[in-house]
């Protein structure tokens, strides 16, 4: 099966010139930090690479313009959700956060362990809607849950990753890392196949990142909406063929903390525009 897959990865894949390779990302006079020397726990990488880099001059375009961006129609729609009044204590988002732009800094530090546990930025919008307002969860990939990230990643575009790995987060960190390299599916592929050894080629009709989520959730062109991280591991493991984890589940929350670290020196994007 191994040596099968390697023949056709190798006739599928194709020169190592990026799209964007030289670009460089700015919004709004901002430049965006898309490339980076690798934090030391990425061992395997001399640098980092934004997902941005990889893609064709048109789908950069459209994210260093926030009128173009595609991803900024689901913003706007988490600004007037903000302040909607929902659930039994007749709050809203705004009854404790006057300002969204109160959330700078916090997106470039997600995940996070908390008591042994991995918090992502999900668990911390479901957590006030149901312990502060009363209202009912919103599923993971939602349209809502995603355009809330989004709203709240925005506020700390162009800040540095910076996500823990010691402390208390050493045993989750290494459960991701765990996820990150072995073999599932029916095609017995890593995450790690595509995403560290083959970055750069083209496979089919694209060509693979580094798997970097500094930019998520992020607006995907193929299925016209914003895409979460869990929705998007999830698709990779279909891909591959092999059984999903539960988005919102252990599994894909210490992958996800394993992922942002291997990020860190890169910017936040969000919202980012992808293939």
């Amino acid at each position: 099966m191994r040596t099968l897959l390697a023949i056709s990865l190798s006739a599928l894949v194709g020169s190592l010139a990026w799209a964007g390779e030289d670009s460089s990302l700015v919004i709004d006079g901002e430049e965006i930090k898309i490339r980076a020397t690798a934090p030391a726990h990425a061992d395997a990488l001399d640098e980092v690479y934004s997902g941005w880099v990889f893609r064709t001059d048109e789908t950069q375009a459209l994210q260093m313009d926030d009128f173009e961006n595609p991803a900024f129609v689901f913003v706007d729609q988490a600004i007037d959700m903000f302040s909607k009044v929902d659930g039994t204590e007749g709050k809203s988002c705004a009854s404790c956060h006057d300002d969204v732009a109160e959330f700078a800094g916090l997106r470039p530090t997600m995940p996070r362990v908390v008591d042994g546990e991995v918090v992502t930025m999900e668990d911390m919008v479901n957590g006030c809607r149901t312990k502060r307002m009363g209202a009912e969860p919103w599923k993971w990939s939602s349209a809502s849950m995603t355009a809330m990230t989004a709203l709240i990643g925005l506020q700390s575009r162009g800040t540095e990753i910076n996500v823990k790995i010691d402390g208390d987060a050493a045993a989750q960190w290494e459960a991701g890392k765990e996820l990150y390299y072995t073999r599932v599916g029916q095609l017995d592929m890593s995450c790690a196949n595509c995403h560290e050894d083959n970055y750069g080629n083209m496979i089919r009709a694209d060509h693979l990142s580094q798997g970097q989520i500094n930019g998520f959730p992020t607006y995907r062109l193929k299925n016209t909406k914003l895409n979460s991280v869990h929705g998007r591991f999830k698709g990779c493991m279909e891909n591959i063929r092999a059984t999903p984890f539960k988005e919102g589940g252990e599994e894909f929350k210490a992958l996800e903390l394993y992922l942002a670290s291997r990020g860190n020196g890169l910017s936040v994007e969000t919202p980012s525009v992808r293939n």
